[in-house]
């Protein structure tokens, strides 16, 4: 060995021992799963959207649902990808959905879990996770039934699928209220027999108002009810709901030409129309954005303001709707787009000002000054 590769693999083998060093005085912190906590707020409808699905480490998982309590947030809406969970056919892992169901129980919150993402096994080659035929609508019966039997009590609510109105989350096909009541259907019978009790929840659509005839989708108010012309009324509990605010205030009125916070009345006034407005309804995403330069942002001091409002809004007039679960609390790591801004907790949990002032109005108390909330 001559002197410069000695001087090479010196070098090398140093660096070794310093990332092992390194390693070995940094462990990830201890987890342990305490006794159930509860969640201290004025506003018993306050809920955010986590995104812990790809969260690998289990004291970022804690430290998330922790700061939901913090917040004075009650429900948290979690996704649980069918192709995670079922990998192969008649094969289940819940490892990891364990963890977030018992953190988010031990911190004393209501978990709504979300269901979609089809494996590869339940669909044709070269087509996406959201492409599902009928021919495999048993197939998501049978895993929607093992799923609440396996989280019995634990996860009181699921919503199957998620925007069907949108072609994107359809496969990339014409979308079809009738197939989906038809997958509704056979979800609902056989997440009741695993348990009478579970609550089985509509998908949340897109807010939109797309045209008849469009590409992209269509508009939701009306695949709403061509949902209830093909028989959806027996076959859900509750209804969730999209509503984004993008740059309108929670107060400005409802239309069926605008998208706005308040366009959920609309869905709300569908149902009752249809004799279904006895059954509550679930806001499992929504809120406001405050990208400095996104078309579809406010100021924000804005949007502190608006997600307050938008809080107490339903809390003071909505009795139809029980849950407010605006997205998203906090990504595994930076989605580096306008995405970002709608956390309300940065990747390394540092709280953001929306996160502090939803905080301060969950305590009942006054908003400081630093925070722009009114």
């Amino acid at each position: 060995m001559t002197r410069a590769q000695a001087l090479r693999t010196g070098a090398y083998l140093v660096l070794v021992a310093l990332a092992v060093g390194w390693l070995q005085v940094a462990p990830a912190p201890a987890v342990q799963i305490g006794p159930r906590r509860t969640v201290v707020t004025i506003n018993p409808k306050m809920g955010v959207h986590t995104r812990l699905t790809d969260e690998v480490e289990e004291w970022k998982i804690q430290r998330t649902l922790e700061m939901v309590r913090e917040m004075g947030a009650p429900w948290d809406v979690e996704y649980f990808p069918w192709g995670y969970l079922e990998p192969q056919r008649g094969h289940y892992d819940w490892a990891h959905a364990d963890t977030v169901v018992n953190h988010a129980v031990a911190q004393g919150l209501t978990v709504i879990g979300r269901i979609d993402f089809v494996p590869e096994w339940a669909r044709p080659a070269g087509t996406t996770f959201r492409y599902l035929d009928e021919a495999h609508f048993a197939d998501m019966g049978d895993f929607v039934y093992a799923f609440v039997s396996h989280f019995r009590s634990r996860v009181p609510y699921i919503v199957i699928w998620n925007e069907p109105n949108l072609s994107m989350e359809w496969g990339q096909r014409p979308v079809d209220p009738a197939a989906y009541v038809r997958l509704l259907r056979i979800c609902y019978q056989r997440a009741k027999e695993a348990d009478p009790a579970v609550q089985v929840v509509a998908a949340g659509l897109a807010p939109t108002t797309e045209p008849p005839g469009s590409e992209w989708g269509m508009d939701d108010l009306a695949y709403l009810q061509r949902m209830y012309d093909a028989g959806a009324k027996g076959a859900f509990d509750a209804m969730a709901i999209h509503a984004y605010g993008w740059t309108f205030a929670p107060d400005d009125p409802p239309s069926p030409d605008t998208v706005n916070f308040a366009r959920a009345e609309l869905t709300h006034e569908v149902m009752v129309r249809n004799g279904d407005g006895d059954k509550p309804c679930l806001i499992t995403e929504g809120g406001w954005n405050d990208h400095p330069r996104w078309t579809r942002a406010v100021k924000p001091a804005q949007r502190i303001a608006y997600t307050i409002r938008a809080y107490e809004k339903a809390f003071q007039e909505w009795d139809w709707c029980k849950a407010v679960a605006l997205w998203a609390f906090r990504f595994p790591w930076p989605q580096k787009t306008y995405q970002d801004y709608f956390a309300f907790v940065a990747v390394d949990f540092t709280p953001r000002p929306i996160y502090l002032e939803v905080q301060r109005y969950a305590r009942g108390e006054a908003p400081s000054l630093e925070g722009g909330a009114p």
